[in-house]
């Protein structure tokens, strides 16, 4: 286990390394200049623009500008943001844990229905519950984004009442400020109206964001069903009399495991995608919406830091994910 943790972890720094260029380029490619949007309608004259530009640093050669952010970076400083005054990791991680609030009820939605939708399809393959299942996963994962929540806010909240329109806590509530985790802060006050008013605005981002993942999970499961369910150790579990629900639940489903971990894995990146739509669509104070903010005002130092930071966390779920086939099928082991 510690070898493939070593081996794993060495692939980390490359991929940090070509993250950071490609984001540092693509920054740099959007229009607009950062000293105008700071100075706002008001203006500035060539003077103080050119000040401003060599106070941040912006009027250097874009090489020497990446490798002083990428020297400020190797010793964990990703910079000052242009507007906040604020060091970018401090925001960074004030911000979140709404993110992976959101991102965690989201997953386990996805999971907790996506794995049993598979599983009945995959029984119930060609008959109606089958061909339901999956035309209801294309035409979730076919939603764009944005048009699903829009459709789900108007319906739900504008029509019916039924959830929050935005944010995570009503106006009138309130939950002192500890962890960042606004439902475990709720739980641990003792503040049931609060902690209930939270779950309640996380229901509807939690769909919108969880649809996807859904979609993609409930099919790799059905996919990976069928085939171990026509694999020879399952037919001479049959032959032997076991039971259905022991040869389903014992014998088939560990070994399809293993492509819906991979898949589930994969997901973290899509879910952190989808919640960039999500948090502005929603108001939710999250990395995603902070990323948004940053583009409008050309904030260089929140955008490279930021997708800097979400693709450290990306590769260190995708390696938990390796790790975790080490449980699942310890051949992997023997093998690396």
């Amino acid at each position: 286990m510690a070898a493939l943790l070593c081996k794993r972890a060495l692939w980390l720094l490359p991929a940090l390394l070509g993250l950071s260029a490609l984001s540092f380029a693509l920054i740099h490619l959007i229009p607009g200049d950062p000293v105008q949007a700071m100075a706002g309608a008001r203006g500035l004259d060539a003077a103080e623009h050119a000040r401003l530009l060599h106070q941040l640093g912006l009027d250097l050669p874009l090489p020497l500008q990446y490798l002083r952010y990428l020297h400020g970076a190797l010793q964990g400083s990703f910079g000052v943001s242009f507007f906040t005054h604020n060091r970018v990791l401090d925001e960074f991680l004030q911000r979140l844990p709404a993110t992976l609030e959101l991102s965690a009820a989201a997953m386990l939605l996805a999971v907790l229905l996506g794995l049993p939708a598979g599983i009945v399809a995959a029984l119930q393959r060609g008959r109606w519950p089958d061909q339901l299942l999956m035309g209801a996963c294309i035409a979730g994962y076919s939603l764009p984004v944005f048009w699903w929540g829009l459709l789900l806010m108007l319906g739900l909240s504008v029509h019916l009442g039924w959830t929050p329109v935005s944010g995570r806590l009503s106006p009138l509530l309130w939950v002192e400020p500890g962890s960042g985790f606004l439902l475990w802060d709720a739980w641990r006050s003792g503040d049931a109206q609060a902690l209930r008013d939270a779950l309640w605005h996380l229901v509807l981002p939690a769909v919108v964001l969880a649809t996807v993942p859904l979609a993609v999970i409930a099919r790799m499961s059905r996919s990976a069903m069928l085939e171990v369910l026509g694999a020879d150790y399952v037919r001479a579990a049959r032959a032997k009399g076991v039971s259905p629900r022991r040869v389903v639940w014992v014998h088939a489903l560990r070994n399809a495991m293993l492509p819906v971990v991979t898949v589930t894995g994969l997901q973290v990146g899509t879910l952190l995608g989808g919640a960039i739509l999500t948090e502005t669509l929603f108001s939710w104070p999250g990395i995603g919406q902070w990323m948004v903010q940053a583009i409008h005002l050309r904030d260089y130092p929140v955008l490279q830091g930021s997708v800097l930071l979400v693709g450290l966390l990306v590769l260190l779920v995708h390696m938990l994910v390796d790790l975790s086939y080490a449980l699942l099928c310890p051949r992997i082991l023997h093998a690396a």
